[in-house]
This record gives C-alpha cells, sequence and structure tokens, in this order.
C-alpha cells in the first residue's frame, strides 16, 4: 500500500482545498471522496432512477468505473469527463443522499482502498481515518467554528451565510449521526481548527505534520 495521508472533518472546514493543495505540494494523488459520491448521483438522474432506492444505488456504485486525475481536476465516469457536471445544484442535492445509503459507501470505500493500494495519496471526507484508512500515515481532523465555516462556503457560491449556516448544520447532524461511516474524529488523527487560520498557514501547519513524522521512524517510502 502506498502512503496515506487522511483528512475528515465537516462541511466547510477546507478539506478539499487543503487536500489537494497538499497532493500538489507532495506529489501525491488527490482523491476527491464526494466527487466518487457525486459521480454515482449523476449516472442515476441520467438513468431517471430515483437515488432513495437503496438497492439500485448500490449496484450503480459498484459497476460505475469512476477515474480520478491525481491532481483532482478531472473525474470520468464511464470513461467520460463529467467534472463539470457533477457540481450541478441537483447533483448536489442528490448526491448526499446517495451518499448516505451504506451499500453504496461499501462499494466506494473499496474503490478508494484499491487507489491507495496503487499510489501515495491524499484524500479527504469524513470517515477516511476512521473507516477507509483506518491505517493511514497521518490522519488530520480539520475543523472550524461553524460561523467561519458558513461564511466561508457563501463566500464560494455567493450566498445567504445565515441560510447556508442552517444547511451546514443540518448536514453536521445528518454526518454525525448517520448509521453507516458517521463522521467521527478518529482516536490517532491530530485536531487542526482553522477558524483563525488562512489556507497557506492551514497547508504549513499540515507539511509540519507530515515532516515530523517523516523523520520520527515512520518515514514515507
Amino acid at each position: 500500500m502506498g502512503i496515506v495521508i487522511a483528512i475528515d472533518g465537516p462541511a466547510g472546514a477546507g478539506k478539499s482545498t487543503i487536500a489537494r493543495r497538499l497532493a500538489a505540494r507532495l506529489g501525491f494523488t488527490y482523491i476527491d471522496s464526494g466527487a466518487m459520491y457525486r459521480a454515482v448521483a449523476l449516472w442515476a438522474l441520467r438513468q431517471n432512477l430515483a437515488v432513495s432506492d437503496a438497492h439500485r444505488m448500490e449496484q450503480l456504485a459498484m459497476a460505475a468505473e469512476i477515474g480520478l486525475e491525481s491532481d483532482g481536476s478531472q473525474i470520468l465516469l464511464n470513461g467520460e469527463d463529467v467534472s463539470v457536471q457533477i457540481r450541478a445544484p441537483e447533483v448536489t442535492g442528490a448526491a448526499s443522499q446517495v451518499a448516505a445509503i451504506p451499500g453504496v459507501r461499501r462499494a466506494l470505500v473499496e474503490k478508494q482502498r484499491a487507489i491507495g493500494a496503487r499510489n501515495n495519496v491524499v484524500m479527504e471526507g469524513r470517515d477516511i481515518g476512521s473507516v477507509v484508512f483506518p491505517d493511514a500515515d497521518l490522519k488530520i481532523f480539520l475543523d472550524a467554528q461553524s460561523e467561519e465555516r458558513a461564511r466561508r462556503r457563501a463566500s464560494e457560491v455567493n450566498g445567504d451565510p445565515d441560510t447556508i449556516g442552517r444547511q451546514l448544520r443540518e448536514r453536521d447532524t445528518r454526518d454525525r449521526t448517520r448509521a453507516e461511516s458517521p463522521l467521527t474524529q478518529a482516536p490517532d488523527a491530530v485536531y487542526v481548527d482553522s477558524t483563525r487560520m488562512g489556507i497557506e498557514q492551514v497547508e504549513e501547519a499540515i507539511l509540519k505534520l507530515v515532516r515530523a513524522r517523516m523523520t520520527n521512524g515512520k518515514e514515507f517510502r
């Protein structure tokens, strides 16, 4: 298995941005776990399938051939570049429902582990260090105060902070209470609060942890 750096945390904490930048700095493959669920949701919508049909969604997740460019810039679904299509609002809503289905999560975890077995990876999500890669070389739990997370997300989408804050709180509740792979901090994960930190500061803080791990008897190869 390659080197694995797992970054977990709630929505709006900056996981995707940090994971992508970190992978680029280290020359690792960036695994966008959310994009994989979005790809399954897109396929379901294209086939006019109900995303609430757990059995059909699990079948799609198992059958989907999902390819990722190492820098996360391109997502392939069955050989087609769907990088733009998976960001559509209707796909976002469907992906949230698809991701809550245990069979879908199990199917995509297998695909994620297969990528990690072939490459050095940085992967972000909500259950990476606790479920997907419990033996990851380094685990980070990236967090921020809810008001700051809402402000960041509102800035990204030019939305209303109050409305987005409510949506994030609802998402946090779903993520933390779902039966399959809930959002949780792994016991051996390093907690990083990014509330008062810029992107560069967070990146350097995590790189410092990577370097420390590399020189403390657990050298990355």
